[in-house]
Parts: C-alpha cells; sequence; structure tokens
C-alpha cells in the first residue's frame, strides 16, 4: 500500500457489542508496548471500614472491571486528540463543564 494512498476503515460492529458496556470511570496503565484502559463500574455503594492493622478509616469502593482495552502506544496520541475533540463539541453542545465534585478523586 502506497504511504500516501487514503484509508477508508470498514468497521463492523457486532450485534452483541452495539448496547455498550457502562462504565463508572477507567484506569490506565502501560508496559513498555502497550496501553491498557480498564474501564470499571461500581459494583455496589462505597462502605467505610477499617483498616485492621493502622485502625485507620477509609472508605472502600467495590468495583468490576467491565472492559478492558489495550492499544499500542502511536494510537495513545490519537486516541488523547479525538477524546479532547469530542469533550470539547459536547461541552459546546450542552454547557456543561466538568462536575465540582467529582465521582474519584484523581489525587488519591
Amino acid at each position: 500500500m502506497a504511504d500516501d494512498a487514503q484509508r477508508q476503515f470498514e468497521i463492523d460492529l457486532p450485534p452483541d457489542l452495539i448496547g455498550g458496556a457502562y462504565a463508572d470511570f477507567a484506569n490506565v496503565w502501560h508496559t513498555p508496548t502497550v496501553f491498557v484502559m480498564d474501564f470499571v463500574a461500581l459494583a455496589q455503594p462505597p462502605r467505610e471500614q477499617l483498616d485492621a492493622q493502622t485502625g485507620e478509616a477509609r472508605t472502600v469502593v467495590p468495583a468490576r472491571v467491565v472492559s478492558r482495552i489495550r492499544i499500542p502506544p502511536e494510537q495513545v496520541f490519537e486516541l488523547a486528540k479525538a477524546l479532547t475533540q469530542q469533550l470539547e463539541f459536547w461541552e459546546q453542545e450542552t454547557g456543561r463543564r466538568q462536575p465540582i465534585d467529582p465521582l474519584i478523586d484523581p489525587d488519591d
């Protein structure tokens, strides 16, 4: 295939994937050759629990991975651009911004 030839993807969406899977948040991690995105849904309401070793209170959030996606590092840049673009479109359409009180605190 010539480097300057346009590509047209013919993407098939199997019927069992049309509904998708709901996720409350995603966890992203990587190895030297792949980025992994685990999409996670809350399984039960959060509960308070005492740490058996320290006695400190903590909030336990039971959750389950509903989908794991692996992509090559080269695609992460394209994914980041696409997410940014779609988020900007969504903000323009809805007038909404990032929630003040997010479900998961990124600093924890």
